[in-house]
């Protein structure tokens, strides 16, 4: 698909998938917005995407603050005039237990993962709505439907992502506009660097590339469906997951305290 005259926002986009999905954007003639709090890293990856000739605009901006979020809209829009494309991809994870996690660590996650996503919806879906045209892609993620111990807040945020993005499908429809979730398992980007992980095994043998995720992210740009599991197969996963939990349950317990295990020592 060719996106020339395109404009396309990517919030977290100064690293892996969020970089990597500004790319393949980039690659398909489209203009790109980079949206993170992380100015200096910004200039890096607008420096590097300048070999696709294409615009690039970067726009430091923490999306978890509400005015900031609203001021950026406001510049992009007066600036390109329009939003075809926003990639909400900014989030974070913290690993702990509900008793041992703070109060101000749950809500920070909430704020950047959902409550993040919600400001640029609010800030953008307007202009589509107008326009008649234009398409939401959020990056959620397997534990948007599967609970998993010691990450209760960040699957709580992508549990309230997945559901916001259902709700919202059905607002668009007869719109123009559309919505997609792209929820992959496990992907290898700096997600894992926070220390919360400690000493724990960051990547499995199923781990992602942040291409295979980007790629996923421009293909939902375009797409009728509401969600997209990357790998597809893992959709099975949380079928029998939601089918058969009394099965499934005692084996998400297991893997928990085995990585509590690990982190402890």
């Amino acid at each position: 698909m060719d996106y020339s005259g395109k404009i396309v926002v990517i919030t977290g986009a100064s690293s892996g998938i969020g970089e990597q999905s500004a790319e393949e954007f980039a690659k398909l003639h489209a203009d790109v917005i980079l949206i993170s709090r992380n100015a200096e890293k910004l200039e890096e990856v607008a420096k590097r995407l300048s070999k696709y000739h294409t615009k690039v605009f970067v726009h430091p901006c923490d999306v978890s603050k509400k005015d900031q979020v609203d001021t950026m809209g406001k510049i992009i829009l007066a600036k390109f005039g329009t939003v075809d494309v926003l990639v909400n991809n900014a989030g974070f994870g913290i690993h702990n237990t509900v008793n041992e996690i703070t109060i101000e660590e749950m809500e920070s996650q909430m704020m950047t993962n959902f409550f993040g996503m919600m400001y640029c919806i609010k800030v953008f879906l307007p202009k589509m709505l107008e326009q008649r045209s234009g398409h939401i892609v959020n990056v959620a993620s397997v534990a948007g439907s599967i609970g998993i111990p010691g990450m209760a807040s960040y699957c709580a945020s992508k549990f309230a992502m997945l559901g916001f993005s259902e709700s919202l499908s059905h607002e668009l429809k007869g719109t123009g506009v559309g919505i997609t979730v792209v929820s992959p398992i496990m992907v290898r980007t700096n997600f894992f660097n926070h220390k919360s992980f400690g000493s724990m095994p960051k990547y499995s043998s199923t781990s992602l590339s942040s291409k295979t995720v980007a790629n996923a992210v421009v293909r939902a740009a375009s797409s009728h469906r509401i969600e997209i599991v990357v790998p597809q197969f893992v959709r099975l996963a949380i079928w029998i997951k939601q089918t058969i939990p009394y099965l499934i349950n005692p084996i998400i317990g297991g893997m928990f305290r085995k990585s509590m295990k690990s982190k402890a020592d």
